[in-house]
């Protein structure tokens, strides 16, 4: 049942103000937003959709992952199925070959996504399967508007620049918890070694993407933390997942986040992170069910079709929510060769 509080309502215009001018709110205030009573929920998200429409007007961006990639991985990330300590039943498939990332990138355009990314896993990539991507990159760039975005786990010296020669937009590394929380998540590398990697990618020209799994035990104020570390990281791209609790991995028996606390997770991010893509990502049909479409309200961005291992809702119910909602589905536009792509906040 929605929690319903007797206390004077709280001004959420007041943080959409202050959004808009560029102050981040403080903890005390990202808290007053996650403990919201429920029956605020609409005026928090009007005041949300403030500073969302202030800078991606009704524009939706859509991304598509390809799991390029899966399982046989040697890391213990307990959320995930391709981990090394997972008993999950999913497919394992050694790096699938150019003409295969070729086809889901033309799956990408068929859904209307303006994003297209390629997921390996692994704690890294090797370099043969750096090269192969970054020819598969070379020819889907040649032949399709696409952004291409590449998540490939942790990167060593030299990788980021390769990828970024072959022309990827954007680099995918999750920070996924709190530095506090991430030894009980992972033990075979660190919360610094996933900022290392952004920051590589910061430095070879490539767009960041950053994002977190909500519902792996994390304290209130630990989301917070989290959202003012995206924003010290100045990611342009952040993925907000909720956890699915995959049968065979440690973290199989957590609970689902609730629709109302998840739509509050996300007006708190667009709040810290005002112009930032902000999107709906994995669980978002299992934990906000009905009330997806108030998502778009904060969010400005979501995955179609299918996730790594799980499925995805039906791509045609996506594009009729957005469509009903009287919202518009982004579509990248190339510059002509030799002229240099400018971002702007309604189409990155």
């Amino acid at each position: 049942m929605p929690h319903i509080d007797s206390k004077p309502r709280t001004d959420w215009n007041a943080f959409a103000d202050a959004a808009l001018s560029g102050r981040p709110l403080s903890v005390e205030e990202g808290l007053d937003v996650l403990r919201a009573p429920d029956d605020e929920l609409l005026p928090l998200l009007h005041a949300a959709w403030r500073v969302r429409s202030k800078f991606f007007g009704n524009k939706v961006i859509l991304n598509m992952i390809m799991n390029a990639k899966s399982g046989l991985c040697p890391e213990d990330c307990g959320y995930c199925s391709q981990s090394i300590v997972s008993r999950a039943d999913i497919p394992k498939y050694s790096l699938l070959d150019k003409a295969s990332l070729l086809a889901g990138a033309r799956e990408a355009l068929e859904r209307k996504a303006s994003t297209f990314c390629i997921v390996a896993s692994g704690r890294g990539p090797t370099d043969r399967e750096l090269r192969e991507v970054a020819e598969a990159v070379r020819e889907i760039r040649r032949t399709m508007p696409l952004k291409i975005c590449a998540c490939l786990g942790l990167l060593r010296e030299g990788q980021a620049e390769l990828l970024a020669e072959a022309g990827v937009h954007r680099y995918n590394h999750n920070l996924n918890t709190s530095r506090e929380r991430y030894g009980r998540i992972a033990t075979t590398h660190t919360f610094e070694q996933r900022v290392e990697t952004v920051e590589k990618v910061k430095a070879a020209g490539i767009s960041p993407c950053s994002g977190v799994i909500i519902g792996m035990g994390e304290t209130d104020e630990e989301i917070v933390d989290m959202a003012l570390a995206l924003r010290a990281l100045d990611v342009d791209s952040i993925p907000v997942n909720f956890l699915n609790a995959i049968p065979g991995t440690p973290l199989e028996g957590a609970g689902r986040v609730s629709a109302w606390k998840a739509l509050k997770v996300l007006a708190l991010f667009r709040f810290i992170c005002p112009y930032k893509e902000i999107r709906i990502a994995g669980g978002r049909e299992i934990t906000l069910r009905s009330l997806q479409p108030l998502a778009l309200y904060a969010a400005n961005s979501l995955f179609v079709g299918d996730y790594l291992t799980t499925p995805g809702q039906e791509v045609s119910r996506d594009h009729q929510m957005i469509e009903d909602l009287g919202f518009e589905i982004v579509q990248y536009a190339p510059e002509p060769a030799g002229s240099e792509e400018t971002k702007s906040p309604a189409g990155s």
